[in-house]
């Protein structure tokens, strides 16, 4: 008999009525063996069995439902006949598979007196009391013992499939969190990228729209200017979702992820940009060995001054901006900017999220380093701090 014929406590209906005809099949047979072999008895003796044996049978399929009232029940009938020894031995395994040890060897213990009266009742002619007695003992362990290790591995199962479900839900929850960190990356992103270039497109277009009697040879020019430049946005948006795709490892990466990335060196190209737009951009540089800076440090640092530019020339349009870089290898590499602050009564800043400066802060202390703003002595200071190994 092995545990899957007695079935498990929270079984289905359907289970626990195929259950409990097994379990009336099973003992049937063990009862009718039983009495069979103790016809030889006399005619009170084998009335008694019959009776007992059939009891038995009957209460069998109660140990599906009740383990323990049932065990101890049949342990009661093994006491008036060899009969229900079968059906007491199953109540003990069952027992032993459902519920904790001590419990189980509480059963025991009450089948082993009960066959201690069994044997004072009827004793075995062909082996003496205390043999028969030890025998009864090891069956009774074996069977508590076989019982509790069918428990401790449905045990060791079903903990092993709770650890897999949490594993697996855990996985999922760091999926969703790298879900969520890509789409805000893909947003800071986009904002360096995309906002630089708008706004020196907002000012082209303002050229245009408060200077409208300039010559049209000047207009032709601003209007050049903005359609190279929402050219080149939507190239450069282009670039970044071809970039980030290439990150995770899709198919759709392109060549976009072979294209160069801005560093420090390309600075001087962002500072003359935002000239050509009409910007007065002071670029100050006192930097030692620029080639060897990290690519990453190089390209936080471009980030770095594009967002300083786009915030003076949303917030303080016409101000002078002084963009200053000093460093050396294992010393870091300093950015300062600064920009006196908006006249009063000026024109209104377009609007913005606001979130900027708190996505450029995540990013330079993603790359090891510092970022501080303040306004003070009536100008934006922005100063960063970015590692650079020697």
């Amino acid at each position: 008999m092995d545990e899957a014929t007695f079935g498990q406590v929270d079984a289905g209906p359907l289970r626990m009525r195929t259950g409990a005809a097994i379990m009336l099949a099973v003992s049937g047979a063990l009862v009718a063996l039983t009495v069979w072999g103790r016809t030889g008895a006399g005619g009170g003796v084998l009335a008694l069995d019959v009776a007992v044996g059939a009891a038995g049978w009957l209460l069998s399929p109660a140990l599906l439902w009740r383990p323990v009232p049932a065990a101890l029940a049949l342990s009661a009938l093994a006491a008036l006949s060899p009969a229900a020894t079968p059906v007491a031995s199953m109540g003990a395994l069952q027992v032993a598979q459902r519920r904790p040890f001590p419990v189980a060897a509480g059963v025991g213990a009450a089948g082993i007196a009960a066959h201690v009266v069994q044997g004072l009742r009827q004793p075995s002619g062909g082996i003496s009391f205390g043999w028969w007695l030890l025998l009864v003992a090891l069956g009774y362990g074996a069977v508590i013992g076989w019982g509790a290790l069918a428990r401790a591995r449905r045990a060791l199962l079903m903990s092993l499939r709770e650890r897999a479900r949490r594993a697996e839900a855990e996985q999922g929850r760091r999926v969703a969190e790298a879900r969520m960190a890509e789409r805000a990356r893909i947003a800071r992103e986009m904002h360096d990228v995309l906002a630089h270039r708008l706004s020196l497109l907002a000012t082209y277009a303002g050229a245009l729209e408060y200077r409208p009697d300039a010559p049209p040879e000047k207009l032709a020019q601003a209007a050049g200017v903005v359609r190279a430049g929402v050219h080149q946005a939507l190239e450069e948006l282009r670039e970044v979702i071809l970039l980030l795709r290439a990150d995770d490892g899709g198919e759709d990466g392109g060549d976009g992820g072979d294209r160069p990335q801005p560093v420090l060196a390309d600075v001087p190209r962002l500072v003359a940009e935002s000239r050509d737009a009409g910007g007065r951009v002071d670029l100050r540089e006192e930097v030692d060995g620029a080639a060897e800076l990290p690519p990453a440090a190089g390209r936080t640092a471009y980030r770095v001054v594009q967002e300083a530019l786009t915030n003076a020339r949303k917030h303080a349009a016409g101000r002078p901006v002084r963009v200053a870089l000093e460093g050396r290898p294992g010393a870091g590499l300093v950015i300062d900017v600064r920009n006196p602050l908006a006249a009063e009564g000026g024109q209104a800043p377009p609007p913005g999220s606001g979130t900027g400066l708190v996505g450029l802060t995540e990013r330079v202390r993603l790359a090891g380093g510092r970022l501080d703003h303040e306004v003070a002595g009536g100008e934006f200071r922005l100063r960063a701090w970015l590692p650079w190994p020697a």
